[in-house]
């Protein structure tokens, strides 16, 4: 997932900016708070995980954060890191 030739403070500055430009407001303040104040913490095989999350539709990443409907699997760990940190801060 990583790009060879992007540093990591780019990568985390484009992921930042991807995190507070969505579809919908409610993403964009659940993503961004999150990459404000937890992104930069993350490995570069969470943050794989994480780019990997953000891929997915606005609809679908709200419907598994707020857990009213299943989560895939191969996204759960990314899912709930964005939980505990949205569920944190209420």
């Amino acid at each position: 997932m990583t790009d060879p030739t992007e540093t990591h403070e780019t990568r985390l500055k484009r992921l930042r900016l991807r995190s507070w430009r969505r579809g919908i407001k409610e993403m964009d303040l659940i993503l961004g708070g999150f990459a404000d104040h937890k992104m930069a913490s993350l490995s570069v095989a969470e943050l794989d995980e994480h780019e990997i999350m953000m891929s997915e539709h606005d609809h679908d990443l709200y419907m598994w954060i707020s857990e009213q409907q299943p989560a895939p699997i191969e996204l759960a760990s990314a899912l709930d890191r964005v939980r505990r940190y949205f569920l944190e801060t209420k």
